[in-house]
């Protein structure tokens, strides 16, 4: 029986620069899934000397290992960018054009500004950025791992400032994803303003608190 190999996580970033890129930035988002919030997006450029040892895609990291990921790819980045697309932007547009719009925010908010592009998923945003989409890609790559790491750190501290505003709902908890004890707070408070309003379990429920 064969053991499955470790990816190598620097693979995309050695054929950019090989092909002659300079910065390379990951790209990622967070939070399609949730009832609540924002989807907040992240894109990273890291330097070939980046200490990369244990980093991976956010969702198989426990919180405390995501915190200490966080602080040393913010020590040693090139650069970091953020994107955040709330609640009601996300009720207009979608949640599909939210995270892309928002992958779109955090590539504009990187200085210096990247020459490619590696995307987590299979879309393209929206960018004249030469980029590759990547699927399963904080998995697969060191620069989306890191801004999956630092987009999933950036939405849990802003649901948990968010939880002080409107604690009927626990959001420090969950993060406005939909459990159970989500959903039954919902049903019995109905919706709050950084609720979404167009997601099933919460437009049945829209009398505001």
């Amino acid at each position: 029986m064969e053991i499955a190999s470790e990816p190598d996580m620097w693979a995309f970033e050695r054929k950019a620069w090989n092909k002659g890129f300079s910065f390379i930035a990951g790209v990622d988002e967070v939070g399609r899934g949730p009832l609540a919030g924002p989807v907040v997006s992240a894109a990273v450029i890291l330097p070939e000397s980046f200490p990369d040892t244990g980093i991976t895609d956010s969702k198989k990291l426990s919180s405390k290992k995501r915190d200490l990921y966080f602080s040393i790819i913010c020590d040693h980045a090139v650069t970091i960018g953020i994107g955040i697309v709330d609640s009601a932007e996300i009720d207009q547009v979608n949640i599909l054009q939210a995270s892309l719009f928002s992958m779109g925010i955090a590539v504009n908010n990187l200085h210096p500004a990247p020459d490619f592009l590696l995307i987590d998923g299979i879309f393209q945003i929206p960018s004249d950025i030469p980029q590759k989409t990547i699927k399963k890609g904080d998995s697969l790559s060191i620069s989306i791992a890191s801004a999956s790491i630092i987009a999933k750190v950036t939405r849990d501290r802003l649901m948990e400032k968010y939880h002080r505003q409107y604690p009927l709902f626990a959001f420090n908890k969950h993060k406005g994803y939909p459990t159970k004890s989500h959903r039954e707070a919902i049903r019995k408070h109905g919706s709050c303003p950084i609720h979404r309003k167009t997601f099933k379990g919460v437009r049945e429920y829209l009398n505001t608190v």
